[in-house]
């Protein structure tokens, strides 16, 4: 039976992808078959094979056996925005249904996927859809990404508070040192511990690959078994 889990952050370019990345790889180190999935993604290059995205490439790579791309990334966007307004300039509405018909293939495949989101929890994908309706309507546990920095308090608080308030199952929070000089990070994260309603499944040190940082996510893994 498949597992799935949607990775969330708390903002855009806080690490979702290398948290994602990572987890794939302590996924394989345990034994299972896993499989990464981006299905929006804006900031896509035109290269001879289509249009491609460098977080989805990294997913691709992390992944058992080179899964498809086009099932990695159904929706590939241009612009470097808001994916409802990077769709808008490429003309594509986006809807569930394609990305739910790849995740269903990439279901039928592997033992684990892993859903990394785009941007934050509320970025907008089309007129009344959400990066979060992803999670809500695939019925998928959260694994929310807090980037360490100043400021992750309140973002890492908010998201939390918005995930739960959407019905989804927060399984925990990743700490990614995306700051390497941030002040106090120590009293930081013993807040997070202390204020998050859900376990802290790992910190990810600043520079370190995810193949390499794969075994700072044992606990990660094991929400998913």
């Amino acid at each position: 039976m498949t597992t799935a889990v949607f990775i969330a952050g708390t903002d855009t370019g806080i690490g979702k992808t290398h948290a994602a990345c990572t987890l794939l790889h302590a996924l394989r180190a345990a034994g299972h078959s896993a499989c990464g999935m981006k299905p929006v993604a804006s900031g896509c290059l035109e290269t001879p094979d289509g249009l491609r995205n460098d977080d989805a490439l990294a997913l691709q790579a992390a992944s058992n056996a080179t899964p498809l791309y086009a099932l990695i990334n159904p929706i590939a966007l241009r612009d470097p925005l808001s994916p409802h307004l990077a769709a808008a300039h490429d003309g594509v509405e986006i809807s569930l249904a394609p990305l739910r018909a790849a995740f269903d293939q990439l279901s039928g495949n592997y033992q684990k996927v892993v859903v990394e989101g785009v941007g934050g929890w509320l970025v907008p994908l089309a007129p009344g859809l959400l990066a979060a309706d992803i999670a809500k309507q695939w019925r998928l546990p959260v694994i929310l990404v807090v980037g360490l920095r100043l400021g992750c308090l309140n973002h890492a608080l908010l998201s939390a508070r918005m995930i739960e308030a959407d019905g989804c199952r927060l399984l925990g929070w990743i700490g990614n040192c995306i700051d390497p000089a941030m002040g106090a990070l120590d009293e930081n994260l013993t807040t997070l511990r202390e204020l998050l309603p859900a376990p802290c499944l790992g910190v990810l040190p600043h520079g370190m690959a995810p193949a390499q940082a794969a075994s700072r996510l044992a606990a990660a893994v094991a929400a998913l078994d």
